[in-house]
């Protein structure tokens, strides 16, 4: 059997279970059971030799055990129980307890792997059910032994099944795994140009995923090293150093692809060197490779996934700036996505002791989301500023099993070569997709290895400009897939455009009737204090409300288009009606009797000095390239000469006039004008509808007449 159809037999243990477990829940019984499947076709040709050395071993009263079986077994684990499946199926009535027996049997660092499956209680729910025996005989039935089924298979059965899972779930596409070909490609990337640092010998590199699911990219970017390019079997690609130590390290927080991850690496790797290093937790909040940088970093996070529970240990480590690893800026609660950045940048070796190149995607959100000083804004900053940021891909849509929305991967490295330092290339590989042989889910597109090459020339060429050819309607057309820019040129400086207050002012009926809704003339009316006092204040109150009624009702109805010349007028009448009004009842009366009026007098402060209208403020955005007071005079004060920057608003960093933003406009570097269709066409087109429903009714009527 193919691995398609291993996973459809597996996948048929849903039948058989379906009246007992939800639809959600079928994983509890599957993964754990794939696993132990897996297990025991590894460890079936050294059972025997597992079984007689343990006699041996405890025939000399010897207790430590451990090393002496894992040399026995060929792995860094074991099985001591005398069961294997066929004796289990062997002894149907006393399945439940030997099951449990055969679990036990396990190496210790094994059955840390498999207790995060939570399998007693369903090993006790399928007993109880009268189940276990028969799913236990439909494993038994499929050979999952590495001379039948290697370990890249298995890897991609793994992947399947969870994949399945997901869509029970209706669980987010990033959280576990990324489709192969996207992996490939990832991982291309993330290795190109470092071919001669990786050659050679007595290579040691290491590869760190942060949130690794079930180990697929670290198990490619390894193999890809040693082995070289593996589609479905065929190599396309030789290794870049077959003997090239490669240490890949993980961490995960979803304890069923944890187990997954590091069960599958104990069976590919006999030192168990690499599954030692796939740690369980939530990276955010308790890295748990704390003390460690690594040469290559790649990564898939959760796509819009908050950060709540990871919060309080997030928003202490932010407080210690450079000192913790997002010093930088903190992204909205309701997305990590650029947590997980900062944290792999932290985690980048320093250039002095050779740098390290970090392949991460994500959806379009970290691309613009947050306007200048946001957290979003800073962590782009940090990125630009520090001229981090190699090159952006725009991968094509419909990629990932559980959606299909646009994905780009982000390629950052702190050792640039110098032609590419201050520079950013933008690749637009939207279209370089072949479609799906049968739909995954949501996946209906992929990306073969002859366009992931493609790709990667046009990353080594880094060319502004390149150019590739795409069928478009009926003919092809040349389109750009590769711009180039300074990191500069996705800057800006935010700055706040004022124009000032003129206000008309006017005693109407009208205007003096909107004096009640004003809050400061309300509070006139109302106390604080209590019992008698409160009463006393409060009736002195409403008879001065009475007086101003009174006194602004007497006020000629003239429009007046100073606010100084009516101010004048307001304090005689004041004075003459031996009224005094505190500063909250005098800006009552001011604002309900103005009036806004482009044709009136400037209303200045104390100092003489033009007042801004917050209705007509505005913002507006220079590039960093450009001096502000330049960009200024010529797109501003041409059309609205009266306006000025406010220089108060400074960025908090540099102090400059105007705060700092970052953002990439992806999609604007590569927008192509579609010209509208000509008028003549539409118009045949809807001539040609109207006759085919004039001769539908015609035919209708006639059969009704018949």
């Amino acid at each position: 059997m193919n691995h398609s159809e291993i996973v459809n037999f597996i996948w048929g243990v849903a039948n058989l279970i379906r009246d007992t477990f939800k639809r959600g829940k079928y994983q509890d019984v599957i993964l754990p059971l794939t696993v132990l499947r897996r297990l025991d076709c590894v460890l079936g040709p050294t059972k025997e030799d597992v079984l007689q050395r343990q006699a041996e071993l405890r025939g000399r009263g010897l207790e430590d055990l451990h090393s002496q079986l894992c040399l026995a077994s060929g792995f860094a684990f074991y099985n001591s129980s005398r069961y294997d499946f066929s004796l289990l199926l062997a002894d149907a009535p006393n399945v439940a307890a030997n099951l449990r027996n055969y679990i036990a049997g396990f190496s210790q660092n094994m059955r840390e792997v498999l207790e995060r499956f939570d399998f007693d209680n369903t090993i006790s729910k399928l007993d109880e059910a009268g189940l276990l025996f028969q799913v236990l005989e439909r494993f038994g039935n499929v050979d999952l032994h590495p001379d039948h089924i290697d370990n890249a298979t298995m890897g991609t059965i793994f992947e399947e099944l969870i994949r399945r899972f997901n869509e029970a779930l209706n669980e987010n596409p990033g959280e576990h795994f990324t489709p192969r070909d996207v992996v490939h490609l990832m991982v291309g990337l993330m290795l190109a140009g470092d071919e001669d640092r990786i050659g050679g010998s007595g290579v040691v590199r290491t590869v760190y995923d942060p949130c690794c699911g079930s180990g697929g990219m670290l198990t490619i970017a390894k193999e890809r090293i040693n082995v070289g390019h593996l589609d479905n079997g065929n190599l396309l690609t030789g290794p870049v150093n077959q003997n090239a130590e490669i240490h890949l390290f993980g961490q995960e927080v979803n304890p069923e692809t944890w187990a997954v991850s590091k069960s599958d690496l104990y069976m590919k790797d006999p030192t168990g060197r690499d599954a030692d290093s796939i740690v369980f937790g939530t990276t955010l909040s308790n890295d748990r490779h704390a003390a460690r940088t690594f040469d290559y970093l790649i990564a898939n996070p959760p796509y819009g996934k908050d950060w709540k529970r990871d919060e309080s240990s997030v928003r202490a480590e932010h407080s210690r700036g450079a000192a913790g690893r997002f010093g930088p800026g903190l992204p909205r609660i309701s997305d990590g996505q650029l947590l997980f950045l900062l944290h792999m940048l932290a985690k980048a070796k320093d250039p002095e002791e050779g740098g390290s190149r970090i392949a991460i995607i994500m959806n379009g959100s970290p691309l613009f989301t947050g306007d200048a000083a946001s957290g979003e804004s800073e962590i782009r900053r940090y990125v630009f500023e520090n001229d981090l940021l190699e090159a952006l891909i725009a991968l094509p849509e419909q990629l990932f099993y559980n959606t299909g929305i646009a994905t780009y991967v982000w390629l950052l490295t702190n050792r640039k070569t110098p032609e590419r330092k201050g520079k950013v290339q933008l690749i637009d590989a939207s279209e370089f997709w072949t479609p799906m042989p049968r739909s995954l889910g949501d996946k209906r597109r992929q990306v073969p290895p002859e366009k992931v090459r493609d790709i990667l020339q046009i990353l080594d060429a880094c060319r502004d400009g390149e150019i590739r050819r795409f069928a478009k309607d009926s003919g092809r057309e040349d389109t750009v897939v590769s711009r180039i820019f300074p990191t500069v040129h996705f800057g800006f400086r935010k700055i706040t455009v004022e124009r000032p207050l003129r206000l008309n002012f006017q005693a109407t009926p009208e205007r003096i009737a909107r004096l009640e809704n004003e809050r400061g003339f309300q509070a006139l009316a109302k106390s604080r204090k209590q019992g008698y006092a409160a009463n006393q204040e409060e009736d002195r109150g409403r008879r001065l409300q009475e007086s101003l009624r009174k006194m602004l009702n007497a006020l000629p109805e003239t429009v007046v288009k100073d606010r100084k010349d009516f101010e004048e007028i307001l304090d005689d009448a004041l004075k003459r009606a031996e009224i005094k009004l505190s500063a909250p009842v005098r800006k009552a009366v001011l604002n309900a009797l103005a009036e806004r009026d482009e044709t009136a007098a400037i209303c200045t402060d104390k100092e003489g000095k033009p007042e801004p209208d917050p209705e007509l403020r505005d913002t507006e955005r220079v590039p960093l390239a450009l001096d502000v007071n330049t960009f200024f005079k010529r797109e501003v004060k041409p059309h609205v000469p009266d306006a000025w920057i406010d220089d108060s608003k400074r960025d908090a960093k540099d102090g400059e006039v105007g705060i700092v933003g970052y953002e990439i406009n992806f999609n604007r570097y590569f927008y192509r004008y579609s010209p509208p269709r000509p008028l003549e066409d539409i118009e045949a087109n809807i001539q040609g509808i109207e006759a085919d429903i004039i001769r539908m009714l015609r035919e209708v009527t006639a059969s009704a007449s018949a």
